[in-house]
């Protein structure tokens, strides 16, 4: 349970990883970014998701790889909103749209560790006022537990003024260890997806039936699937949201959250670097991102990520594991 230093971010202070584990499943947890780097199924060889074999690779790693990213997932057009009659100016980096947080989102940052249990590791961090622009203090939380066969993230945010807030975990996962994920098939429980351009809604949200992101019954994954689906319209109960499976190996998704991103890695590009020696590229891992629908704070779903002053926000996904039939 004793966290093992591994790298240095770039604010000098030691990056840690924490093992976790139940008698089906381990979990390898590193600090920086509270990103899960390895999940490993009792009698499966292979890891179920995407990870840097040297965990130096974080502090440059394309995609968010494992990484909980905040304090809003996805793009913010325009890289601004306005909040109780103020306007807040956000970090670019994403072609005039503000990514994950912005550069120095929590994907980028070293968390504290907080407490670790043999099957649990819960982590912190504080992001300042106006820190990639946003309002705050901010207060963010992450309990990453595993259970029999399924990982649990629990994620809670709290501000003592109005802020903004929908933390999303990254992790990319393949659960037959092949090179790509064209054997996988996938199936999302939604009626309704945004029309999105360059990743932000063009308008409300539209019905799935008849086009070709229709996933409500199982089918291989997209080529090119980067799409927000429309689960609800407001946080709710936990409930499943999806089910993936390859290799033998089924995934159920269950979560409170009003959306779901799904992506395919199509623009991943990190040859050599991942898990033993594993080339990660285009299709190495299918992104299942539970948080509010895409740009929130300025659309008309902003209630889905708006925070009142020291009100706590919970959002809860669950990722569990069961052996099928090929």
């Amino acid at each position: 349970m004793t966290p093992t230093q591994v790298a240095t971010a770039p604010d000098g202070t030691a990056i840690h990883e924490v093992a976790i584990a139940s008698a089906a499943l381990q979990a390898r947890v590193l600090s920086f970014g509270a990103s899960l780097r390895d999940l490993r199924l009792a009698g499966v060889a292979h890891p179920l998701v995407l990870g840097f074999e040297d965990p130096a690779a974080y502090l440059r790693q394309p995609g968010c790889l494992g990484a909980i990213v905040g304090p809003v997932a996805n793009r913010i057009s325009n890289a601004r909103f306005e909040l109780d009659g103020r306007r807040y100016a956000l970090d670019d980096n994403d072609n005039g749209a503000t990514l994950h947080g912005g550069s120095q989102g929590s994907a980028w940052l070293n968390w504290t560790i907080d407490q670790i249990t043999p099957q649990s590791v819960e982590m912190s961090l504080t992001l300042p006022d106006l820190h990639m622009g946003f309002p705050g203090p901010l207060h963010i939380g992450v309990e990453y537990r595993v259970e029999g066969a399924a990982l649990t993230v629990t994620l809670r945010a709290q501000s003592p003024v109005a802020a903004v807030s929908t933390l999303a975990p990254h992790p990319y996962f393949n659960l037959d260890g092949r090179a790509t994920i064209d054997r996988h098939r996938l199936q999302i429980l939604a009626d309704r997806r945004l029309p999105l351009d360059n990743g932000l809604p063009t308008g409300a949200p539209i019905d799935v039936a008849n086009r070709p992101y229709d996933l409500r019954a199982a089918r291989q994954v997209p080529v090119g699937l980067d799409d927000h689906y429309c689960l609800s319209e407001v946080r709710t109960d936990l409930r499943r949201v999806a089910t993936v499976s390859a290799g033998g190996i089924a995934m159920h998704v269950h979560s409170t959250e009003a959306g779901l991103q799904a992506y395919d890695a199509g623009s991943l590009s990190a040859p050599g670097l991942g898990l033993g020696g594993r080339d990660m590229g285009p299709r190495a891992g299918l992104a299942l991102e539970p948080h509010a629908w895409v740009d929130a704070p300025n659309q008309p779903w902003q209630a889905q990520a708006a925070m009142a002053p020291d009100v706590p926000s919970v959002a809860v996904s669950r990722f569990s594991f069961v052996r099928v039939a090929r």
